[in-house]
C-alpha cells in the first residue's frame, strides 16, 4: 500500500513570551489530513530562507496557508505600508522563493487567503492593502468579535469560471464562501486565470494554466472541511494531484535504483 503523500506547509513567525516560535494553524494541518488525506511536513519560514529545493524535491504538495500577517508592499509596490499593518519579513522571503520553483518542478500547489496573494505576488501580481477602501469593492473583513462559527460562516455568493476546476468541484458555476480577508488582488500576476469572483468583481479564486495543480482560492475552504461538500472537494482535488505526484516520484526513484 503506498504511503500517504507529503505536503509542505510553511510557518509563521508567532512571539509567545520573550521567544519567537515557528507554527502553522492547526486547522490547515488537519485540513491536509482529514481533506486530502496526506501527512503534513512544516516547513520553517527563516530569514535568510533555506533552499527551496532541498525541500521540494522530498514533497508530493504545498500548501501555502493563511495567515494574521500581509506582506510587505515593497515585494508588489512603492506604496508604503499602514500603520499597524502586521508583516512576517521571513514568511514572504521563503514563500516568494518557492512557488515559482514548485512550479517549475510541476508540484501541486494549493493557496489560500495570504497564500493566494503570495501566488499572485510572486507572478508580478499586485495587491490592494484595503480593498475595502478600494472604489466598487465591499468590506470582505470579518468581525473578530463573532464566534468563530460566525467568522468562517458563508459570507457571499462565488461565481465560478464555467468549465473550470472549481465549477467541476461545485457542480455548477455558484457556490457560498466565507470571507476574512482585508487585502485582495489588484493585478492580477502573469499567466494566472480567474477562476471565481465575488459579487463585487473582487477575485476569489485562480489557476495556472499550463498543466499541473495550482488553485488559490481567498476564501478558507480548511475550515471543518468535512462537514462543507465543496471545501472537501477542493482539498480532494488537491491531494488527488498529489498523490499522483507521489506515485511519479516513486516511479522515478526505483527507475534510478534499477
Amino acid at each position: 500500500m503506498a504511503l500517504p503523500p507529503l505536503v509542505g506547509l510553511p510557518t509563521d513567525r508567532k512571539q509567545i513570551g520573550q521567544h519567537p516560535f515557528l507554527a502553522v494553524g492547526e486547522k490547515y494541518v488537519r485540513a491536509v489530513v482529514d481533506g486530502a488525506g496526506a501527512t503534513p511536513v512544516l516547513l520553517p519560514a527563516l530569514q535568510p530562507p533555506l533552499a527551496a529545493d532541498e525541500w521540494l524535491d522530498r514533497l508530493d504538495g504545498l500548501l501555502l496557508t493563511g495567515a494574521v500577517s500581509n506582506i510587505e508592499p515593497h515585494h508588489y509596490g512603492d506604496e508604503p505600508s499602514w500603520e499597524g499593518n502586521l508583516h512576517d519579513p521571513a514568511r514572504d522571503a521563503t514563500t516568494l522563493g518557492l512557488v515559482p520553483r514548485a512550479v517549475a518542478m510541476g508540484l501541486p500547489l494549493l493557496a489560500i487567503c495570504r497564500g493566494f496573494q503570495e501566488v499572485n505576488v510572486a507572478f508580478g501580481g499586485t495587491l490592494h492593502q484595503k480593498l475595502h477602501e478600494a472604489a466598487g469593492f465591499a468590506d470582505h473583513r470579518e468581525d473578530t468579535d463573532d464566534p468563530l462559527e460566525v467568522q468562517y460562516g458563508p459570507a457571499h455568493d462565488i461565481r465560478l469560471a464555467e468549465g473550470g476546476l472549481l465549477a467541476v468541484i461545485a457542480g455548477g458555476t455558484h457556490a457560498r464562501g466565507n470571507s476574512l480577508h482585508g487585502q485582495g488582488v489588484a493585478r492580477l500576476g502573469d499567466g494566472l486565470g480567474v477562476e471565481a469572483i465575488a459579487p463585487d468583481g473582487a477575485i476569489e479564486a485562480f489557476r495556472r494554466d499550463g498543466g499541473g495543480f495550482l488553485l488559490g482560492v481567498q476564501w478558507h475552504p480548511e475550515w471543518q472541511v468535512t462537514g462543507n461538500p465543496f471545501y472537501l472537494g477542493i482539498l480532494r482535488a488537491f491531494g488527488d494531484a498529489c498523490r499522483v505526484h507521489a506515485a511519479r516520484r516513486a516511479r522515478q526513484a526505483a527507475a534510478a535504483f534499477a
